[in-house]
């Protein structure tokens, strides 16, 4: 066997035990995560922004991010609902690079994945307690969703996930919205499948037990672009586009029928800068189409303290050492646009 074991990584009852959810937060939450559900089944009509850092480096930087997107929510309460984004794991196409802080606590260190769970977990339960808005953050490791269970609001599939079995029966066992995006290549009909699949109970095997779900009524789609062969990218968030998967997804008469628009990534073809563009045309598809205004219910905005990104090492508080995000005046502004316009 080509590996070599380090040490065992700790059960997520233990961690949980020595990382405790304080009493007075579990009732925000849940207060919180009832109006993010109300919102994916047409009983809320607030628009949703999950928005936050490429990847969460660094606790202090990420839960000063936070604070200041928790005093624009008080003042947009009305219109928007707003996810803060704590990515904490981070897939890597051809496995180099910074895979998140759950393997590298200190971006500049070692990874060292027993102190990285424990570390995830204390960044969320930190913004939370801080801020009252559970977050977002990405199910790259099916079997890791435990340790972050009881804090998380919203999770993600990423593009290069969505088709793994493994991902699409975890989520029918998840109670929390789940969005799916669409792969790389741009499939629609994987993501519409994986939805399918995640919306229907299951027996599997999770984390060496026998279980059975329920389905995830809250499983929705999340468009991002797509690059094709020859590495180009392809926008998918146009108004052709919103309503081609709007007629797809009515087909599967499938519950809660949402999509998110990511308005970076391939979509914005990473160029961070055309986010606001982006946000405007999806915007005004939902003002054109009465379907789209129901179906469209958000949108995934990258965004951290500074603009642009930077390399590990450069040490710049509060800029992306993964893709480059949004600075927060242009954020600031971008959601007060949102809030009057949606």
């Amino acid at each position: 066997m080509s590996m070599k074991f380090i040490k065992r990584i700790p059960t997520a009852e233990e961690v949980l035990e020595h990382i405790p959810m304080p009493s007075h937060i579990q009732e925000i939450k849940k207060k919180r995560d009832q109006e993010i559900r109300n919102v994916f089944a047409n009983q809320d009509d607030r628009f949703l922004l999950i928005v936050g850092p490429c990847s969460a480096d660094n606790e202090d930087s990420v839960c000063e991010y936070i604070s200041k997107l928790a005093e624009v929510q008080e003042k947009v309460k009305k219109e928007l609902l707003i996810i803060p984004r704590i990515y904490t794991n981070k897939p890597r196409t051809t496995g180099e690079g910074y895979k998140g802080m759950m393997h590298q606590p200190d971006p500049e260190k070692k990874p060292d994945l027993c102190e990285g769970i424990k570390a995830i977990r204390r960044l969320h339960l930190r913004a939370l307690s801080e801020s009252y808005m559970p977050a977002a953050d990405e199910m790259l490791y099916p079997e890791n969703y435990s340790y972050l269970a009881d804090v998380l609001g919203y999770i993600a599939i990423g593009a290069r996930s969505v088709e793994n079995q493994q991902h699409r029966l975890t989520v029918s066992g998840v109670d929390t919205p789940v969005g799916m995006k669409n792969p790389t290549g741009g499939d629609i009909s994987v993501m519409l499948n994986s939805i399918f699949a995640a919306q229907h109970p299951h027996s599997y095997i999770y984390n060496g037990w026998e279980v059975e779900s329920t389905g995830n009524p809250y499983t929705h789609a999340i468009l991002r672009g797509a690059v094709d062969r020859n590495g180009r990218n392809i926008p998918n968030y146009h108004y052709e586009n919103l309503t081609y998967l709007a007629k797809e997804y009515e087909k599967l008469e499938l519950h809660n029928p949402a999509i998110i628009v990511d308005v970076n990534h391939a979509n914005s073809m990473k160029c961070f800068y055309e986010q606001p563009r982006i946000t405007r045309e999806v915007l005004m598809s939902r003002k054109y189409d009465i379907n789209l205004q129901k179906m469209v219910k958000g949108l995934m905005i990258e965004s951290y303290l500074v603009e642009g990104n930077q390399g590990i090492g450069e040490n710049i508080y509060g800029k992306s050492i993964t893709d480059a995000c949004l600075g927060w005046e242009d954020t600031e502004k971008l959601i007060y646009y949102i809030a009057e316009n949606k």
